[in-house]
């Protein structure tokens, strides 16, 4: 795969501390990149730091150790990047999680809408200021082929009347690639882009969150049909720094298109629904703002 010339850029990745995050993040620094990791886990997340360092051979591997499922989190995330780091050229995010029973978080949030939508949603604005001062820059958000089964279910997005894994993680992910649509379209002229994939379907613990029945056929499923991180790393990688992405903006890759573009699921080019989506996201963080200032 070619890749740009990432040596000595700034490169932020969540959920870093295994999986494809992990690969991701060392392959990053393979390259010469000043890598960030963001990990839930400290004693995991060191781990993972020390062996990034080690087995390539560069010491320019930071660490943040935050829960992103808390926005407050998520806000101290982006403030201690902005005290260590004037620049960010790419910002990865791959954070994700999902859980069979309802979970919510201090916030009042749904686990699963929190981490693997409204995190990443809060932490690209928190940054969106580094990272067009360092334009050229890229935005990649590590979605799913589960999109395709979502729907934005505005009536209850917190899946409070009725909570199914399945239907939240895929309304999550949906939500992400309209995040990515609508941002694409308010990042023009920048000189940021923004792009979603999906990275396959990868044998990794990304299910640990569900258990019973519902983890056992997950799991089963992932080792029958799913590949390593390592392979699944490469759309992420492709997407955040090939230079045949170099300004392109607004669009989805997959693993299943050898990590080339791909069209996304008819529903996710509803302009109408993203532009209605980003104003009831605003609308739930200032509330979660508020929670947290009573």
């Amino acid at each position: 795969m070619a890749t740009s010339n990432i040596q000595g850029k700034v490169c932020l990745v969540t959920g870093s501390s295994s999986g494809i995050g992990k690969v991701t993040a060392r392959e990053l620094a393979n390259m010469g990149a000043i890598v960030v990791m963001v990990c839930r886990n400290r004693a995991k997340g060191e781990a993972a730091q020390a062996e990034i360092k080690e087995e390539s051979s560069n010491n320019q591997v930071d660490l943040i150790v935050a829960d992103l499922s808390e926005l407050s989190q998520v806000r101290r995330v982006a403030n201690e990047f902005k005290q260590k780091y004037a620049q960010l050229h790419v910002l990865i995010n791959n954070a994700g999680g999902v859980n069979n029973e309802h979970k919510v978080t201090t916030d009042g949030l749904e686990f699963t809408f929190a981490t693997n939508y409204l995190a990443p949603f809060l932490l690209t604005q928190q940054l969106l200021d580094v990272l067009k001062a360092s334009a050229p820059a890229r935005i990649v958000n590590v979605s799913s082929n589960g999109h395709t089964l979502g729907t934005i279910d505005f009536a209850d997005l917190q899946g409070a009347r009725e909570y199914n894994s399945v239907k939240a993680y895929s309304q999550s992910k949906l939500a992400q690639i309209y995040f990515t649509y609508e941002l694409a379209d308010q990042l023009k002229g920048t000189g940021v882009t923004v792009n979603a994939l999906h990275p396959g379907a990868v044998n990794s613990n990304f299910n640990n969150g569900t258990k019973g029945f519902l983890h056992v056929i997950g799991t089963l499923l992932y080792r029958i049909i799913g590949i390593d991180a390592e392979k699944g790393a490469q759309t992420t990688l492709y997407v955040a720094t090939s230079p045949e992405v170099k300004g392109v903006s607004g669009k989805y890759f997959s693993q299943s298109k050898r990590g080339k573009e791909a069209p996304s699921s008819q529903r996710s080019y509803d302009v109408a629904i993203r532009r209605r989506l980003w104003e009831v996201s605003q609308e739930l963080i200032r509330q979660s703002e508020l929670i947290h200032t009573l």
